[in-house]
């Protein structure tokens, strides 16, 4: 298996069929608890917080993937994130990346506060700034490469170097490119997150978080958590995301390319200020983020002259869904400031530059031929 490319191992692994009856579709076992034999000695599984065939199914498929010891199953982003931090104790500090997603900031400053956990965001594109930022009391460093809604790109392997030599965790958010195009453990990276929500099922149908741990002894901790928090993904949503996996590479092949072709067409346009894709050439991050990834992703931002442009725009494009969430099959059009971003401050949204007049882009499977000629006459219908 091993020496199978990521699209076969997508298919082609541990569970590809059942092995009591060769279905070539995972039980779903809605099983809460299990008959135990033995008074003194259970078996693998107890009870289904703890652990469940069909959600440790999802669990080593995606830690496979990631290329990881051991994966974690929960029933959101938020989940998995939120559990991530409960590693924290009182009293310790976490560096973070400045234009973080929304429900990211709002964890870190309205409930980690509450417990005497410090933070600092910082501008993670520089690492004089990042290495400013660690304190004595730091214990995580907290990436999201590319960020959330101005994809911004880290050096995921710098960041690695500071936290290592500063006795840090590096946890990254790698919702935007997936396994399939970006390999944080390989660089280094302790824990990787994803709200499997987004592209890793694919499909507008199922909300989900997934967590990876790089070490055994990290993996103990997490489950632990894990376990102790209890916010683990219900088994029939392990199995939509299952599901999912299976499409994964041709999804973000064909969207990527669609997310290109576009970003360079509203980069040539008048009405459009600024683009921020980081497969195009003139983004600051484009040689760092190739040096780290395989593509640059099915997800752009654009910013228009202002919140009245935005406006327009929105009510005359006919092919995007206007709507939260990103990574589907369908394009997903999003306004960062009153949906991804609406839990930050309008001083810190535009502190970071996330103004009135940025949409964001997820660009799904339809022609991408299509979407320039919708956008083309939302544009023509400016007044």
């Amino acid at each position: 298996m091993s020496d199978y490319t990521f699209q076969t191992k997508l298919l082609h692994n541990d569970h590809k069929f059942d092995a009591n009856t060769g279905a070539v579709s995972v039980p779903i076992q809605h099983a809460s608890t299990f008959h135990q034999s033995d008074f003194d000695s259970f078996g693998q599984y107890d009870y289904s917080r703890s652990g469940n065939p069909t959600r440790e199914t999802l669990e080593a498929a995606i830690a496979e993937l990631e290329g990881g010891v051991r994966g974690f199953a929960f029933a959101s982003g938020m989940a998995a994130i939120s559990t991530a931090f409960l590693l924290l104790s009182k009293g310790d500090h976490v560096v973070v990346t400045e234009d973080v997603y929304g429900g990211t900031f709002r964890m870190v400053t309205a409930v980690l506060t509450r417990f005497g956990i410090e933070h600092t965001f910082v501008d993670m594109t520089d690492l004089n700034a990042v290495a400013k930022a660690i304190q004595p009391n730091t214990k995580v460093v907290y990436m999201e490469t590319p960020s959330n809604p101005l994809l911004k790109v880290t050096d995921i392997e710098g960041i690695v170097k500071l936290a290592k030599a500063n006795d840090c965790l590096t946890f990254l958010d790698n919702t935007f490119m997936t396994p399939y195009l970006q390999r944080p453990i390989e660089l280094g990276v302790d824990l990787v997150l994803h709200s499997a929500t987004k592209f890793l099922s694919g499909h507008s149908d199922v909300l989900a978080g997934l967590a990876v741990a790089k070490d055994e002894e990290l993996a103990s901790k997490f489950y632990a958590l894990q376990n102790s928090f209890g916010a683990v993904l219900g088994v029939q949503d392990c199995w939509l995301v299952l599901r999912g996996l299976k499409t994964l590479s041709v999804r973000m092949e064909q969207s990527q390319k669609g997310a290109a072709e576009i970003a360079h067409y509203l980069a040539s346009h008048p009405r459009v200020k600024n683009v921020y894709y980081p497969g195009l050439a003139s983004h600051p991050g484009n040689s760092i983020h190739f040096r780290q990834a395989s593509g640059g992703g099915a997800v752009l931002s654009f910013e228009l002259e202002n919140e009245e442009a935005v406006r327009q725009f929105s009510a005359n494009v006919k092919i995007p869904v206007f709507a939260v969430s990103l990574g589907a099959v369908e394009s997903i059009l999003s306004y960062p400031p009153k949906m991804s971003h609406a839990a930050m401050p309008a001083e810190e949204r535009n502190k970071r530059g996330i103004t009135d007049g940025l949409l964001r882009l997820s660009v799904g499977l339809e022609s991408p031929d299509d979407l320039i000629r919708d956008f083309e006459q939302a544009f023509q219908q400016f007044s």
